[in-house]
């Protein structure tokens, strides 16, 4: 029944080590079936090479384990909220991929400098408050999801697909959990190239509002033309 999902999750898990964005078993990727108000996702703490599409663990929206004999990733929670919250999104990964959790550790966001940041974001890559002791204490993995969503209160979850969770790490999605993977590849080479950026022109300023419009809506605007019809 879950049979495309798991596939989903497991080619976007075993991705993320060979684009470079894992160590160790940081991280994870979900996949989301709408129709049945469920998600796979990489079970917890098992080594990126011994992972294959049975072992995913099929979870539904109230956080029941639905099928699977492993437990789900710790970070099951978050990848919940952001699916309950963001209705357009169909992937959500979680990288420690080592610059853009350097900007998250530092409480920064990126900003954005230039035209390569701009093909993706409308914008920098947001950073959320820092989470409270209280937050911390309780159900900490949900209120990770709630600081991403009260950041993006305001935003287009699909202008700004990816978030910097304070002293944490980088989470990104997508209408697929493909795209949530490219998007991730695409936050560590911004991540590169800001912090580059910044050591030779630490006043660096963020790229002129045109050369952003120009180059986020002609891939992603209503008269979006970059790439081929869909």
């Amino acid at each position: 029944m879950y049979k495309e999902i798991r596939r989903e999750a497991y080619e976007a898990n075993i991705a993320l080590p060979k684009q470079g964005l894992i160590n160790l078993t940081f991280g994870n990727a979900s996949a989301v079936d709408r129709d049945r108000a469920v998600f796979a996702i990489k079970p917890s703490g098992v080594d990126y090479a011994d992972l294959t599409p049975g072992n995913m663990v099929i979870v539904d929206f109230e956080g029941n384990i639905v099928e699977g004999n492993l437990r789900p990733s710790s970070d099951t929670p978050t990848h919940r909220r952001l699916f309950l919250a963001f209705e357009e999104i169909g992937g959500v990964v979680h990288t420690h991929s080592t610059r853009a959790t350097a900007f998250a550790q530092a409480g920064r966001a990126i900003p954005n400098f230039g035209t390569t940041h701009a093909d993706y974001f409308y914008g920098e890559i947001p950073i959320t408050r820092k989470m409270t002791p209280e937050e911390i204490a309780s159900a900490y993995e949900w209120e990770t999801g709630n600081v991403i969503v009260e950041r993006f209160k305001d935003l287009n979850p699909l202008d700004f697909p990816a978030v910097l969770v304070n002293r944490h790490a980088p989470f990104t999605w997508g209408k697929t959990v493909a795209k949530a993977v490219e998007v991730a590849v695409a936050v560590e080479c911004i991540a590169d190239m800001a912090l580059s950026s910044l050591q030779l022109e630490p006043g660096l300023k963020p790229i002129e509002q045109e050369l952003l419009d120009k180059h986020f809506l002609r891939k992603h605007g209503a008269t979006a033309y970059y790439g081929q019809p869909e």
